[in-house]
């Protein structure tokens, strides 16, 4: 089984995020992943940010200016990385902790 961390890893290496990674990420963000999988999901949402890796269009668009179409992707990628990295945020604070993940204090 792949992990997020391996997809987000070839994503930062090619600087280009297809939208069938994409969907897999999403996917395995719903089951059971690591602390080092959120990590990676977190730099590479950074990095999409930044613009040092594209995202291939999980859906085709209508046509637009070129100026208009930048703007509006550019917005609209915004918002899908905020919802992405607040629901990332949200599934990681609803995960029971792990107390081997976790240092002791006095023990």
């Amino acid at each position: 089984m792949i992990l997020i961390k391996e997809l987000v890893q070839k994503a930062l290496t090619a600087g280009y995020l297809s939208a069938t990674d994409q969907k897999q990420i999403r996917s395995l963000l719903q089951g059971n992943y690591d602390s080092e999988d959120l990590d990676a999901f977190i730099l590479l949402q950074r990095a999409v940010a930044a613009g040092e890796v594209k995202r291939e269009s999980c859906s085709p668009k209508a046509s637009l200016s070129a100026k208009g179409k930048d703007a509006s992707s550019n917005i609209k990628a915004a918002y899908q990385i905020a919802a992405e990295m607040a629901y990332a945020a949200a599934l990681a604070l609803t995960q029971p902790k792990n107390s081997h993940d976790q240092p002791s204090l006095g023990a």
